[in-house]
């Protein structure tokens, strides 16, 4: 018996936590009945999302993708201009590990290893985010050391955990975050006053953008596949 949720990962569709939310929205099914929260399922069993029957991945595949702004982080929305799925085009199903807002761009880890996606988003375990921000104006000493602190974010009730700045330009800064708040970045940089013009992620963990074009992807592979599994507790960097 396997629980439900560690099924949906290990197909590649989502997190165990993402999965629990696609049962309580009744998108999922075992045998043809509607799915239940917690339930275990049985070697063999039906498992359907939005009515197309799932399997675990004969492959694992892990991409490094170069998000362009404009593109949804989600599987399915009526409502986006373009999914993340229809962007990256890939003959086989992969979901994101850690999301990007739409009018941001950058670095995003495609990949059919459900546990893989939890152990990176997974809170706690603090994995570092790299990012490049352009403001809408001068890029001052006092409000990069403001941002390093923490910074309380009413609307979430939060204090972000304190990070890493560094001055790159007259209007541009590097900030390293171990966490992923709503809209974090916007939403610090508003506290102070300051708008985000661009928003760019280049580095994951042990995975950079480098020259990787906008919308293009490239499979990580040997030392760096197996540094990112070594960084989240796993093994099976190797194929």
């Amino acid at each position: 018996m396997t629980r439900l949720n560690k099924y949906l990962a290990e197909c590649g569709v989502c997190s165990r936590r993402e999965a629990d939310r696609l049962i309580e929205m009744g998108r999922v099914t075992v045998n043809n009945k509607p799915a239940e929260a917690g339930m275990q399922i049985e070697a063999g069993a039906a498992v359907a999302l939005d009515g197309v029957l799932l399997s675990p991945p004969s492959a694992r595949v892990v991409l490094a993708y170069n998000k362009p702004a404009g593109v949804t982080c989600t599987e399915k929305d009526a409502h986006a201009r373009q999914t993340i799925i229809e962007a990256l085009d890939y003959p086989q199903r992969l979901t994101y590990a850690g999301r990007l807002d739409r009018e941001s761009e950058g670095l995003i880890i495609m990949t059919n290893d459900g546990e893989l996606i939890q152990r990176m988003t997974r809170a706690k375990n603090c994995h570092e985010k790299e990012y490049v921000v352009t403001v809408h104006k001068a890029v001052t000493k006092a409000f990069l050391e403001s941002m390093a602190k923490g910074v309380y974010l009413p609307e979430l009730e939060q204090t972000t955990r304190p990070c890493r700045t560094q001055r790159l330009g007259s209007d541009t800064f590097r900030i390293v975050l171990t966490q992923g708040l709503n809209r974090q970045i916007r939403r610090m940089c508003k506290a102070f006053g300051y708008e985000v013009k661009r928003l760019v992620r280049v580095r994951v963990m042990n995975v950079v953008l480098g020259d990787l074009k906008s919308g293009a992807y490239r499979e990580l592979q040997g030392e760096e596949l197996e540094a990112l599994y070594g960084m989240c507790g796993m093994n099976g960097g190797r194929q």
